[in-house]
């Protein structure tokens, strides 16, 4: 039963987030959900339409304040993927919440034999999101409001390397929101360890596996289930039939996205041997065409900071060292990598072999390696002997070599042709496997994510399964076990027969 939202919640005697501990936060809101009631369709419809609505209003602070936080980073980024990129799926939620949240009657034949059995999608009560640096806002407040449609209350954490963005929406979120509905924690209430401790009714995390282990480690100790979407090293395979020039271009974009610091960036490519070196000089000859500046380019992104910059170079430098051939494309007259503005030239790696350490870290920066392939096995193999990626992609037809790396392979989403396109889609989910996540979200899966599909049954029979389960048991339950056990032989030894 869901509560009519006629009469507003009381205003919490609070209004910053900072002004209450972790556990003071917890506990109001726990203590409101269990106060109000699973709320209606009208009031999750009223938190996902706030939720749009501080990003909307504050469009302009929130993309000056990334800019800050990354150093460079370009508005019209910012704009599309953490303020617009957040709408299409909170549109989708709003939609098709109504749907969604329905008890779903099931098996209408026992209905009619008088057992009837429903499925209910309650919501799970507090959850706890929280979100990396490199997509501050997209990544914590689109599960945010999956969350608020499936009927929860939410606390939400985003990264404290984008402090000033974190500021930005902690700053306004008391003008859209009550503590009791969604609050937003800061680095004033400690570091992210902290906050993966608390008792919420769902964790949902999104960062570096490493991170994501230590989540799962602290949230099982309180029975805390949780979601993880990590990432991983993305591969391509182009095709032998693939449009080689297309591909490169592609390829070459998509590496530079946020400057690669995104967990669907593609991080290595297998081309087909025949082709390798016409593909690295394509690639070299897109990042010359679409960046004739880099140094002073306020549309090349900076990576995020020291930490991050350094980790980088030293993985290059590192697999040059080592044999590896870098190609790199640097604009006259500049000096790359700049580490008071921290960018690094786009660069291409080809003779990286095990035992460097590019061949193992994700990058998370403008460094692609290149691998040469005679056969679709052997990129099916290298992929197959590392962890499983957040998504593979393919160039080239759709064709049963694409239909074989699908079967042979394992990951999060694999996209043909194209960046990131499993994000188009509300209908599809968004997650990893193995070491790249667990569990998923987007459209009806966020929704799916933070509910529970609760089973309620009423019996009108006249037997009682109490009692045929207890006590004293006589000669005629003997027979009907036995009959039972005659039964299921048949049925499988017919389904074997069946099978062959």
């Amino acid at each position: 039963m869901s509560t009519p939202s006629t009469r507003p919640a009381p205003a919490a005697p609070v209004r910053s987030a900072d002004e209450q501990t972790l556990v003071e936060l917890l506990e109001l809101q726990r203590a409101a959900f269990l106060r109000d009631g699973i709320p209606d369709a009208h009031t999750r419809i009223d938190r996902i339409n706030r939720l749009a609505s501080l990003l909307l209003d504050h469009a302009e602070e929130i993309t000056e304040a990334l800019d800050a936080d990354f150093g460079t980073r370009p508005r019209d980024l910012s704009m599309a993927t953490d303020v617009a990129g957040c709408m299409v799926d909170l549109a989708h939620q709003r939609k098709h919440l109504r749907e969604w949240m329905k008890t779903e009657k099931v098996a209408p034949a026992m209905g009619a034999m008088g057992f009837s059995q429903r499925i209910r999608h309650d919501p799970l009560g507090v959850v706890g999101i929280m979100g990396p640096w490199n997509f501050p806002l997209q990544l914590t407040v689109v599960p945010a409001g999956a969350a608020f449609a499936a009927g929860n209350r939410v606390m939400m954490r985003p990264s404290s390397v984008t402090h000033r963005t974190t500021a930005v929406l902690a700053r306004h979120a008391p003008d859209y929101f009550s503590l009791e509905e969604f609050a937003i924690v800061t680095g004033a209430h400690g570091s992210g360890a902290d906050f993966s401790k608390l008792r919420v009714d769902h964790m949902f995390f999104t960062g570096s596996p490493e991170v994501g282990a230590s989540v799962a480690v602290e949230a099982g100790r309180n029975l805390v289930p949780v979601t993880l979407e990590l990432g991983g090293k993305n591969p391509v395979v182009v095709d032998v039939d693939a449009d080689i020039a297309d591909a490169a271009a592609r390829v070459a974009d998509a590496r530079m996205v946020n400057s690669g610091q995104v967990c669907l960036c593609p991080d290595y490519a297998f081309v087909p041997e025949a082709k390798l070196q016409q593909f690295v000089d394509l690639v070299i000859d897109r990042w010359r065409t679409t960046l004739p500046t880099i140094v002073d380019n306020d549309q090349f992104t900076s990576t995020v900071n020291e930490k991050n910059y350094t980790r980088i170079v030293e993985l290059v430098e590192d697999a040059v060292n080592l044999g590896a051939t870098q190609r790199q494309w640097i604009p006259a007259g500049e000096r790359l990598p700049d580490a008071d503005k921290r960018k690094i030239a786009p660069t291409v790696l080809t003779g990286v072999k095990a035992g460097m350490k590019i061949e193992e870290d994700e990058v998370f920066g403008p460094v692609l390696t290149v691998y040469p392939y005679r056969d679709l096995a052997e990129a099916v193999g290298h992929i197959n002997a590392h962890s499983h990626p957040l998504t593979i992609y393919w160039f080239g037809p759709d064709n049963a070599r694409y239909e074989m790396l699908q079967r042979t392979t394992r990951s999060g989403s694999v996209n043909g042709n194209d960046f990131a396109i499993n994000l188009l889609s509300a209908e599809l989910p968004f997650g990893g496997v193995g070491t790249s996540g667990m569990g998923s979200y987007h459209g009806k899966f966020g929704f799916a994510t933070f509910s529970h599909a609760r089973a309620v049954t009423y019996s009108r029979m006249p037997i009682s399964f109490a009692n045929l389960m207890s006590a004293p048991f006589t000669a005629a339950d003997t027979r009907s076990s036995d009959l039972q056990l005659r039964l299921w032989r048949a049925l499988t030894a017919r389904a074997t027969r069946k099978n062959r």
